[in-house]
């Protein structure tokens, strides 16, 4: 079947309350489209003669310009035929995209974002769209081809984050994985040519700076054990600190959602939020005393054992990521305020108790077996977490050689 070309205004708005022009490409009754990045208000279009109305100020050149991109497609589609490839809408929309060198990073950042959203992956959905959002601002243009997305562009653009408020290194890092991965998207699914991917040697690389987090040393702790005089908020938070922190460091993600029927021959079983893992940890006699405190509330075996889900569907998942997001917020409010009370100078929050498992287990554990119970897939990641162990250990070295 002969594939056809036409141009169309797409009647999905953007924010702005604007239509986005584009050119329509149809085959076997299935459409895809070619936008050409200029957007008009659903006044100024003549459905009729399927242009813009001479009323609005560009329409002379948005007219002009949409005639030479249906004449480019129907060139294409010539070609297409004459040289018998039989090929999709959708095929022919890549083919033209990659060959026109226009593929535009915005369409693969929303398409990723899209598919997050619907995997309800909503901590990486809400991370990456504020990336996302950094990276339009910097460019001022709904519009980035990736053969502009050059190692000139990206420098550009760290320099541009470095002026930014509250943007550390290691966010600078984030970012750049996230447009890597992204690129590397687009080059499988053959919008652009590896030729002009700016990662790796002798281009932009990717250098994480080591993690400034301090965990806790076991003084620290046991003055948290032992505090009194804690409010009823205050309980609480001490109380899903020291049950992460017991059980390895458990996310906080996962603490809320940890259920009775979890619980089982004296151990914990999970799946982790993040990655998906199974765990299964046995339960340190510690744990028992913090579960005393809410076996009054128990409702039946599947209800969670802290309070903070119970009012939530579990069907719900964007509604129990918002809750959830809400909760550490609230506890690592109280959690500071019981550092600030024990005297503890460090910064005291939820993600510390993982922090402070390492930071404790440097000389107890082998880094292989912190590794497991982190579920780490590399060894490395792990080490991040043993800044003490490995302090001391160079401290001890020090000391041998400058103590005569």
């Amino acid at each position: 079947m002969k594939s056809t070309a036409s141009i169309t205004l797409r009647k999905k708005a953007n924010k702005n309350g604007l239509y986005p022009l584009a050119i329509r490409i149809t085959k076997f009754r299935r459409s895809a489209y070619l936008y050409i990045g200029h957007y008009i208000d659903l006044k100024y279009w003549d459905e009729a003669k399927c242009l813009v109305k001479k009323s609005h100020p560009y329409a002379t050149r948005l007219n002009s310009l949409l005639l030479i991109k249906l004449a480019e497609t129907n060139k294409f589609l010539l070609e297409l035929q004459s040289e018998g490839k039989d090929y999709s809408a959708n095929q022919i929309k890549k083919e033209i995209t990659y060959k026109n060198g226009n593929s535009n990073f915005f369409d693969v950042a929303d398409a990723h974002l899209n598919e997050l959203k619907i995997n309800s992956k909503f901590g990486r959905h809400s991370v990456d769209k504020a990336v996302i959002g950094h990276i339009r601002r910097f460019h001022k243009s709904n519009l980035l081809s990736f053969q502009d997305l050059d190692e000139n562009l990206l420098k550009k653009y760290m320099a541009y984050l470095r002026n930014t408020p509250k943007i550390s290194e290691r966010t600078i890092a984030n970012h750049l994985v996230l447009i890597r991965l992204l690129f590397n998207k687009a080059i499988r699914k053959g919008m652009v040519d590896r030729k002009f991917y700016p990662f790796g040697r002798d281009k932009i690389k990717i250098k994480f700076p080591e993690a400034g987090k301090i965990g806790l040393t076991r003084e620290e702790i046991k003055k948290i054990e032992k505090m009194e005089d804690l409010t009823k908020e205050e309980h609480h938070a001490r109380n899903v600190w020291l049950f992460s922190f017991y059980l390895a460091g458990i996310r906080i993600a996962d603490v809320l959602k940890v259920r009775w029927s979890d619980i089982y021959d004296n151990r914990i079983h999970y799946t982790m939020n993040k990655n998906s893992k199974l765990v299964s940890l046995q339960l340190p006699d510690k744990v028992h005393g913090i579960l005393k405190d809410y076996i009054k509330d128990k409702r039946d075996e599947n209800d969670y054992i802290f309070p903070e889900l119970k009012v939530v569907s579990s069907k719900d998942k964007k509604k129990l990521f918002d809750k959830s997001k809400r909760a550490n917020r609230n506890i690592n409010a109280h959690l500071t305020n019981i550092a600030s009370r024990a005297g503890i100078n460090k910064k005291l929050s939820m993600h510390i108790a993982r922090h402070s498992f390492g930071h404790i287990a440097g000389d107890k554990i082998p880094i292989q077996m912190l590794q497991k119970l982190y579920r780490h897939s590399s060894v490395t990641t792990t080490m991040m977490y043993q800044s003490y162990f490995i302090n001391n250990e160079t401290d001890k070295a020090l000391n041998s050689i400058v103590d005569f």
